[in-house]
Parts: C-alpha cells; sequence; structure tokens
C-alpha cells in the first residue's frame, strides 16, 4: 500500500521492507502497488470507538461482582471509587475518560457515529485493495523500537499503531514476522490477509522464515519464531 511507505516511515525500516519484497519477487511473488486511500485516518477513528468501548465495559468493574475490589472501603460507593482509583492504571483511566466523552449526550453523533461510519469505509479499502492481491505486505511499526527507559508522551506512543490499527479496524488477519535489523533491533514486516484467510497469510510468512534464520537469531533473546 502506497500510503504505508509515504511519510512518517523511518528510512532504516523502509531499507529492510524493500529488502523483504525483493526477496518475496526474486522467489516467485508478483509485487503490486495498491493504495488504502483512508489509511491517515485509522488511528483517530480508533482511538475514538475503543476508548468509547472500554468506558462502556469497564463501567461494570464496581468491586462487587468481579475485578478488584479495595481493601479500606467503608461504604459502597467509596468501594467502588476505590477500586477503580487502585485497579485501573494511567493508560485505562485516561482511555474511560476519552470513551465517556465521546459517549456522552451531544457528541455521540460527532464522534462515535462518525467514527464507525469511517471505519466502513477503511474495510472498503481492504476489500478494493484485495481484488488486487492475496496477502498485503506493510511495516510494522514507522520506526525502529525504542529504549525500554525511553520517554515518549501518550499521543507519540498511539501513532507507533499507524500500520496495525487498521488491520483491527477492518477486522483482518495480520502476522508481524521479523524481516531484517536496523540499529540493532529487528525490523517487523507485517503481513495482511483477507477475510478469513489466515492460511495464505501464514504460508507467505512461513515461506519467507523458512527463507532466512532472523526467527534464530532472535530466538534466544525471546523474540517472535
Amino acid at each position: 500500500p502506497k500510503e504505508y511507505y509515504g511519510e512518517g516511515l523511518d528510512p532504516k525500516v523502509h531499507a529492510e521492507l524493500k529488502k523483504a519484497i525483493a526477496q518475496y519477487e526474486a522467489m516467485g511473488a508478483e509485487i503490486v502497488e495498491i493504495s488504502l486511500p483512508h489509511t491517515e485516518y485509522a488511528v483517530i477513528t480508533y482511538y475514538i470507538i475503543a476508548p468509547a468501548e472500554a468506558s462502556a465495559n469497564l463501567a461494570r468493574y464496581d468491586g462487587v461482582r468481579y475485578g478488584f475490589r479495595a481493601a479500606n472501603a467503608t461504604s459502597a460507593p467509596e468501594m467502588t471509587t476505590l477500586s477503580r482509583t487502585e485497579g485501573f492504571g494511567p493508560e485505562v483511566k485516561r482511555r474511560i475518560m476519552l470513551g465517556t466523552y465521546v459517549l456522552s449526550s451531544g457528541y455521540y453523533d460527532a464522534y462515535y457515529k462518525k467514527a464507525m461510519q469511517v471505519r466502513t469505509l477503511i474495510r472498503r479499502d481492504f476489500d478494493s485493495a484485495f481484488a488486487k492481491c492475496d496477502v498485503i505486505l506493510a511495516p510494522t511499526s514507522p520506526v525502529v523500537a525504542y529504549p525500554i527507559d525511553g520517554k515518549m508522551d501518550p499521543l507519540s506512543i498511539y501513532m507507533l499503531d499507524v500500520y496495525t490499527i487498521p488491520v483491527n479496524m477492518a477486522g483482518l488477519p495480520g502476522i508481524s514476522v521479523p524481516c531484517g535489523f536496523a540499529d540493532g533491533m529487528p525490523v517487523g514486516m507485517q503481513l495482511i490477509g483477507k477475510p478469513l484467510d489466515e492460511e495464505t497469510m501464514l504460508r507467505a510468512a512461513y515461506t519467507f522464515e523458512q527463507a532466512n534464520d532472523y526467527h534464530k537469531v532472535l530466538a534466544p533473546l525471546g523474540g517472535n519464531k
């Protein structure tokens, strides 16, 4: 997809993906360019729909029926408040707040309903693309892995999902396999399959793995095989 190989993709990641594409072509695959024009809206759409669903589902966590229960509460309302305060981390609370907002009166149609409509457009993009190809090859992440103690703001972290979120939005099978190294870290290649066609996607991934030894290098480090 041409939208996945433009601005925002680290040149080092792009270089390794180009090698993988060339290798697939050498093994007999036909490479065609496709377009997924609504890709730019995927992250925005996801972070409306997912928090909305999180808000609705996690509203059931009150410390009574299931989930974490605070130990020092003296009343039912206090137990609910403390259970949610102590049991949910910062990111969960952030998503609940955002989801509650987009589902609130006066904002549902403007945000959640609109996001669901865009989700349909994203799915249609993939339907059109799969009329031309069997498997889609894309980056897993736009950048090389950052240090475990790297400081990044939530928005920057959300944007790292720009290539993987559309797959989930469209309800498609996807897999990430290592395809090279940059700055001493593995570069992930994402393969996306047609609906209910995991077999073709897995065969394409397995064929690439058997032609390389990246998984053998990563195995002692706990990487994907």
